[in-house]
């Protein structure tokens, strides 16, 4: 058997540069390393230790953890993201919705909109503590509710947005995660229903038994609802009273239905 030396012999010092030479021009360049952190201060653990004075020895200290300023920030940010709103959907204001010209019943219900989102805090636990506008559509209904959504996350308030046709159809399409998305909804700390009842001539068995046991947790639960609707609450209930007289007992306070013509339609001017 060769011996290792006499092995080694066989590679001139030529060769051992070419190799090197070799295998350094097709190694990977490796990317520069990036700052891995969102937030220098905490480095992303949202808080931090500090050591305070706990007595009045020399080595009384101890330590206290600190909430960092990035914290609320991660949570708005988390909550925004979980609370399926678009990211068109996330530029409605109060702010940005124009009054100037509109019909009084446009006007009404953007003030119902705007006290509520003002009077949020001191209502969330009392009975009435929901909003509800209903009506003609095209009157600004789903940008008042996205609105007030928006400026509830802005505010740390989790808000669940629910579009009632592609809502459903979602349900339908994933039976096997039916019982989880409306537990989803039931407990979420705000639930938002846009267009309910809109699609159809007369909603289905299906969507009335789902609804019933949303709308009937959160009453019991006494957690708000934001709901539009081109249907009034004597038309909801038509369809099932119980749900029509809780969403009416909800909404008792922040309550608009916009009736009028086609001239509340601001799609069409």
């Amino acid at each position: 058997m060769q011996s290792i030396k006499s092995a080694v012999k066989d590679f001139n010092l030529e060769d051992i540069k070419k190799r090197v030479s070799l295998l350094t021009s097709t190694a990977k360049t490796e990317p520069e390393p990036k700052d891995k952190y969102l937030c220098h201060k905490c480095k992303d653990e949202e808080g931090f230790l500090i050591r305070v004075k706990a007595g009045d020895g020399p080595f009384d200290y101890r330590d206290v953890w600190h909430d960092c300023e990035c914290k609320n920030e991660r949570r708005i940010e988390r909550l925004m993201k979980s609370s399926k709103i678009t990211e068109e959907f996330q530029s409605k204001r109060l702010n940005n919705f124009n009054i100037e010209g509109r019909p009084l019943a446009v006007v009404q219900a953007f003030e119902a909109a705007e006290n509520y989102a003002k009077g949020f805090r001191s209502i969330k636990d009392t009975r009435h503590n929901s909003i509800a506008l209903l009506g003609r559509p095209g009157c600004g209904k789903t940008h008042l509710l996205m609105a007030i959504s928006n400026h509830l996350l802005k505010n740390g308030v989790g808000v669940v947005y629910f579009p009632w046709v592609e809502g459903f159809n979602e349900i339908k399409d994933n039976l096997d995660m039916m019982e989880s998305r409306i537990r989803q909804l039931q407990q979420a700390e705000v639930l938002y229903i846009d267009d309910m009842f809109k699609g159809r001539r007369e909603p289905t068995d299906f969507q009335m038994e789902q609804l019933f046991a949303i709308i009937n947790y959160r009453y019991l639960e006494k957690k708000p609802i934001l709901i539009s609707s081109e249907k009034t609450v004597m038309q909801i209930c038509e369809y099932d009273e119980g749900i029509g007289s809780r969403i009416n007992e909800m909404c008792k306070e922040y309550k608009v239905v916009l009736t009028g013509g086609i001239e509340l339609n601001y799609r069409l001017q």
